[in-house]
């Protein structure tokens, strides 16, 4: 889970929206009017001052405030107050809003605790400021600054890096910020949570006291040692550790004062003596940890706690939740469901216990629930852990630190907050969807339904989850905003099990084609100027990103072209108003910036717009791109040799041929660390795949060949049959960087020349594409993109036939919502609705559309396949593709 996508959640009811959208709570300073001879600008988190006259460095040496939320306003008056006067730029973040996310528990812990930025013009001006900072804000509180050096013990803050924002791709191929190296070549500027400067910047002579002040503060002395980390937030690291007196295991437990805020604005440190009394109370049960002592080191809190064998609940999914098989045993069906009740009451009886000492655990979820199998009785044990929101019933806190797939609603107290929570594990255990009841919790009862069909758990466990869920206390998520079948429930509504939940099946694909489509349409934005259609939190984290292919306007009008919609000029309009000048630091690459936009607007019919942004896009460093298809030199290449087929322009076509020899002498040094369709080597295999069918030149198909080999490298076979990218920590399956979307350009290699290797992965990959249960419906990390490929691949054998079609739509219809009438699909970590073509409902639209007998609806750069008739003759490449094969690891996914 990636909690960062709760920030993204608060400035919308439906749909992921940039947190600084919401205005309330603003600092009067970010309202005071601009200063005669100064100018600014909004970025993002940020409001940036600046004199019209200054002159400063591209990077340096720039400076850090910290603040807490009770002192931030004076804090920044103060700072402000000092830059005005001596005309030196600064930034800040304008609300306590913004200020809290960013201090927040689940926040970027390298961008955690910054208020305010300073630029000096030079060394000797950054020691002059920050010297006057420190006296000028002696004794205010504020978070440290993990990825800044410390001045003294106060909120000021210093590191090295960039003053413009600048972009270069990572050796992931990620386009990341930038600096410039001694070479002036752009580099990544590292911004993680830890003081590290570039490795050619030396250290000035006036941080270095401070550097040794941070130095001097370790473990050194204390009983106990760190053995290895267990988990991170912004609040503080989880660590195993022992007790070097006895040597007994433990858990070390770091708290950080003023930072990890919870909604209540608890820093670290209140929640970790909150947890500290609330075990304190609870002592002598064998369902919670014990707490062995606390200590401090600098200003970090510690709580020294019991070790506890087991894994967290959330990792048995991969191994034994048996819709991730693709016909699951009855037997197994039958055997999990048994495992599923044991734990459930285990839980249950842990909650009781801790109720019966007057505690509320606040938090229930499946990371806090720790279970330990019984081998040789097939038994499980459970026990609960991360008391930090606990609290004593009397107090009747709210839940100020939730799962979102167990938040309990707003007007909930006491117990009945873990009541709540215990429902919503009835449905997690079988279908671990319930982040949806955040939109909807009528969504309840079409989970139960549908748990029911898969297993043979009895109706009543899961109606009384369902009633205890619609039944909650308390404003509850709001109906479905329209007309037609969608739910109608406020807080204590039951849904007749007789009407249908969805306004229309998935599996109805010509009705359901046309519901998405007026979702979509529901959903345009036209007044707004940073995107049309809401999508993934990413369009916001690239100049430009509302427009781009992956998550902007250009791939959902791509779709809903492919899907046979009307045309809609209004919307074509808006994405041509605003690539008349494109955002400025606009990615080049096909799914996230220029390329994709000129491609799709030579598709919608717009060639000399298409045409204006190839030719900017050539005027740009593009030969200096990462190597992937979705940001990199393959989905460049693509484009720009599309375009120049359709418009007979010579130098597109000499520009796509350069990419793809770029590609070639990078392959075996700096290409792809990464696997898969949009960033592994499938993206460069299928540039070249491309150029062989319009050149004829053999050398790019055997590079196609050995960039396919090097994907499968990364590949093993689980114990089911199913072939997947091996990641390290888990297996991929999905269509953008599983093997899936490797699959797809197997199949077009193979019209061209055989390998026995492609073809014994390619039923293994089909086989990956037809589990029965899928985390998320996204195109390329979902169920949308395993029913493409089942509709598109010509693999031979069992798997792709229209039963098997039709099982994965039904697994993408477990994922579905009502939205004002029509159909719609949640986004990624599905706590809003998406309808972007990368994680949402574009994306579910465009796979629903490849399913149709005409097999129109494709991803760009692969069309549906050819018939066997219409196939070329096999071209020989005996002995020109080498690759290094890899052992076969039998693995559970």
């Amino acid at each position: 889970m990636n909690k960062g996508y709760a920030a993204f959640c608060d400035a919308d009811r439906w749909f992921y929206d940039a947190p600084y959208r919401r205005t309330e709570e603003n600092y009067p300073a970010a309202l005071a009017p601009v200063p005669a001879g100064w100018r600014t600008h909004r970025s993002g988190d940020w409001l940036a001052l600046r004199p019209v006259d200054a002159r400063l460095p591209s990077q340096g040496w720039k400076i850090h405030v910290s603040a807490c939320l009770d002192n931030a306003e004076s804090v920044l008056e103060r700072v402000r107050a000092y830059c005005l006067e001596r005309r030196i730029a600064f930034k800040f973040v304008p609300s306590r809003y913004l200020l809290h996310l960013r201090n927040a528990k689940y926040t970027d812990r390298a961008a955690s605790g910054k208020f305010l930025t300073v630029y000096p013009a030079d060394e000797a001006q950054c020691r002059r400021i920050a010297e006057e900072l420190d006296v000028l804000l002696a004794g205010e509180p504020g978070p440290y600054i993990l990825s800044d050096l410390r001045w003294n013990d106060g909120p000021v803050h210093l590191r090295y890096g960039s003053f413009t924002l600048r972009h270069c791709y990572d050796d992931r191929g990620e386009l990341v910020p930038a600096i410039e190296n001694p070479d002036g070549r752009l580099v990544p500027d590292p911004r993680g949570p830890v003081f590290q400067p570039p490795e050619w910047v030396g250290l000035p002579a006036f941080l270095a006291p401070h550097l040794a002040r941070r130095a001097a503060v370790t473990l050194e002395g204390l009983p106990y040692t760190v053995e290895r980390a267990l988990h991170f937030s912004n609040g503080g690291g989880v660590y195993a550790g022992r007790d070097v007196r006895t040597g007994e295991p433990v858990v070390l437990k770091e708290a950080r004062p003023f930072a990890g805020l919870a909604a209540d604005g608890a820093d670290a440190v209140t929640r970790l003596h909150r947890e500290r009394r609330a075990l304190e109370r609870l002592a002598g049960l064998d369902c919670v940890p014990a707490v062995h002592g606390t200590f401090t080191v600098g200003d970090h809190h510690f709580l020294v706690m019991q070790y506890l064998e087991g894994k967290p609940l959330n990792t048995y999914f991969a191994r034994r939740h048996p819709l991730i098989e693709a016909d699951p045993d009855p037997a197994e069906l039958a055997e999990y469901t048994r495992w599923a009740l044991e734990v459930h009451r285990g839980v249950t009886q842990a909650v009781e216990a801790v109720h019966a000492r007057g505690i509320v655990f606040n938090d229930l979820h499946l990371f806090n629930i720790m279970v330990a199998e019984d081998e040789r009785t097939g038994g499980a044990s459970v026990a609960l852990l991360d008391f930090e929101a606990a609290a004593h019933v009397d107090e009747g806190l709210r839940q100020t630190v939730a799962n979102p797939a167990f938040v309990a609603p707003a007007g909930l107290r006491g117990f009945a907050v873990d009541r709540y929570a215990l429902a919503c594990l009835r449905l997690a255990l079988f279908l671990p969807l319930t982040s949806l009841l955040v939109l909807d919790r009528a969504k309840a009862a079409h989970l139960a339904d549908i748990a029911a069909e898969q297993f043979p758990v009895p109706r009543e466990f899961l109606d009384e989850a369902v009633r205890e869920i619609l039944a909650a206390s308390g404003p509850g998520p709001g109906p479905d905003p329209g007309p037609g079948p969608g739910p109608r429930t406020g807080a204590r509504a039951v849904v007749p099990r007789t009407r249908p939940y969805l306004p229309v099946e998935p599996g109805d694909r010509e009705a359901a084609c046309a519901s998405m489509t007026a979702a979509i349409r529901a959903s345009a934005t036209f007044d707004r100027e940073d995107r049309l259609f809401p999508g993934d939190p990413a369009q916001f984290a690239t100049a430009g990103g509302g427009t781009a292919f992956g998550h902007g306007a250009a791939g959902v009008l791509y779709a809903l072209a492919e899907t046979g919609a009307a045309p809609w000029p209004e919307a074509e309009e808006w994405l041509l108003d605003r690539t008349k000048e494109p955002a400025s630091g606009m990615p080049l690459g096909f799914y996230d910036g220029l390329a994709g936009l000129a491609w799709t607007l030579e598709r919608l019919g717009h060639r000399d717009r298409a045409l204006a942004l190839a030719e900017r896009l050539l005027d740009q460093p593009w030969q200096s791109a990462g190597p992937d298809l979705h940001s990199g030199l393959a989905g460049i290449g693509l484009a720009l040799d599309s375009l120049g087929s359709a418009t007979g322009e010579g130098e597109l076509r000499t520009a796509a041929l350069r990419c793809a020899d770029l590609l070639a002498g990078t392959a075996t040094t700096s290409g792809p660390k990464r696997a898969g369709l949009l960033h592994g080597h499938s993206g460069p295999a299928l540039l070249h795949l491309r150029l062989y069918e319009r050149t004829r030149d053999q050398e790019f198909l055997i590079r196609a060949g050995r960039a396919l080999h090097r994907d499968l490298d990364h590949c093993v076979t689980s114990a089911f049959g199913t072939l997947q990218v091996d990641e390290g920590w888990r297996t991929m399956p999905y269509l953008g960087g599983g093997s899936v979307g490797i699959g797809a350009v197997l199949d077009d290699w193979l019209e061209h020349a055989r390998d026995d290797r492609f073809e014994r992965a390619r039923p293994e990959i089909v086989r990956a594409a037809q589990a029965t249960f899928y985390a998320q419906p996204g195109l390329f990390r979902g169920a949308a993109g395993m029913i493409l490929h089942l509709a598109r691949t010509t693999t031979p054998g069992p798997g792709s036939a229209p039963a098997d079609i039709a099982r994965q739509v039904e697994a993408l219809a477990r994922h579905a919502l009502p939205y004002r009438g029509f159909l719609a699909f949640p986004g990624e970590q599905m706590m809003r609705l998406s309808m972007d073509l990368s994680t949402g409902t574009a994306g579910a639209l465009l796979a629903l559309g490849s399913t149709a007998p005409d097999g129109r609806a494709h991803l760009p750069f692969l069309p549906p396949p050819r018939s066997a008739a219409a196939a070329p003759e096999p071209v020989p490449v005996t002995g020109a593709v080498t690759h290094r094969n890899t052992t076969v690891k039998r693995i559970r996914t």
